[in-house]
């Protein structure tokens, strides 16, 4: 299996690229990565699931937060505070900064998205594709409850903000009608020998991904095995606010809710195999049953090598899919 795409966003999703690129020195891998949490914020373009990813591969995140620059400082967010801007509340930091200023300068000049990626890539050498889901401008919107009532928002404030406190009323990607999946995507999903969906949160990070036209039909007609890795382990996640997202939006938080969630491929999902932790192997046959192939392994990524053992699980379980595609 030496053409491995992956669905990815965030934490989980950066974290568990480093495992994939540890276990597969020799392959050619493309991480296909959402772009819905994208935004305008003090007049740049901010990609906070591109960037994660591509500082994390890189060398430059954060080790603590596993976010945002190392050694970063926020002078820039201490004087927009100082001067009251209402959007002070996004931590743009000094050296994370200048990624979003050489972003946006490119975009206002005619670049795409995904020639600006390829650009900034030269600097980190993440050594896997960087792909944006599109080249379109997608966000993930939420009408929400706060203390001075209803509120539709972006996610980022909805996270950032409100730290993901107060109730969701409706969630939605707007501007995905008219979006179209990134140059490269196609090729990627076409030419793969396996199609691994990261342990993302599943409904900011990887649904839309799936919900960009066409990308759904893509990989119903792959030939190539998808595997996903479950984010939640025995009903909680391990990072981020994937139980808030989906009790709020009233969907079950478990490893199996999410797998249903997604669907088994044969019944018009995207899954043929979905790895979950020891701690939910009660679950496997119940993933099973709805038509999805399913394993209890080790789900931490506590090390690196805690990572790359995950990532090799997730080819192990497709690789006797391989054949029946």
């Amino acid at each position: 299996m030496q053409n491995i795409v992956v669905l990815t966003g965030g934490v989980g999703g950066a974290r568990f690229l480093e495992g994939m690129r540890a276990a597969f020195p020799d392959a050619q891998i493309t991480a296909i990565v959402n772009t819905a949490d994208d935004l305008w914020v003090f007049g740049v373009r901010v990609c906070p699931d591109l960037d994660s990813v591509m500082y994390t591969l890189g060398g430059g995140i954060d080790p603590e937060r596993r976010w945002g620059r190392q050694d970063e400082t926020w002078n820039a967010r201490e004087e927009l505070e100082r001067y009251g801007e209402p959007e002070a509340w996004f931590g743009l930091g000094d050296r994370d900064l200048a990624t979003h200023l050489v972003r946006s300068d490119r975009l206002r000049r005619g670049a795409t998205l995904s020639q600006v990626t390829d650009e900034l890539c030269e600097r980190w050498r993440p050594g896997i594709r960087l792909v944006p889901m599109t080249d379109d401008e997608v966000a993930t919107r939420l009408v929400v409850e706060t203390p001075e009532g209803e509120s539709d928002v972006h996610f980022q404030e909805y996270w950032i903000r409100y730290r993901a406190q107060v109730p969701i009323r409706s969630l939605r990607y707007e501007g995905i009608e008219s979006a179209a999946p990134a140059p490269g995507v196609a090729e990627a999903v076409e030419g793969a020998d396996v199609i691994v969906v990261a342990p993302s949160n599943p409904i900011v990070s990887i649904a839309p991904i799936l919900a960009v036209p066409g990308m759904r039909e893509l990989l119903r007609t792959a030939a190539a095995p998808v595997v996903g890795v479950s984010p939640i382990i025995a009903g909680g996640h391990v990072r981020g606010m994937a139980d808030q997202l989906l009790g709020g939006l009233g969907l079950e938080v478990s490893a199996a809710g999410v797998a249903e969630f997604h669907g088994a491929r044969s019944g018009g999902g995207v899954l043929d195999a979905w790895l979950v932790d020891t701690a939910d192997a009660g679950t496997v046959s119940r993933i099973e049953s709805a038509g999805i192939a399913a394993r209890a392994v080790p789900l931490y990524m506590s090390d690196d090598d805690t990572t790359r053992a995950l990532a090799e699980d997730a080819l192990e379980l497709a690789r006797p899919l391989a054949g029946e595609r």
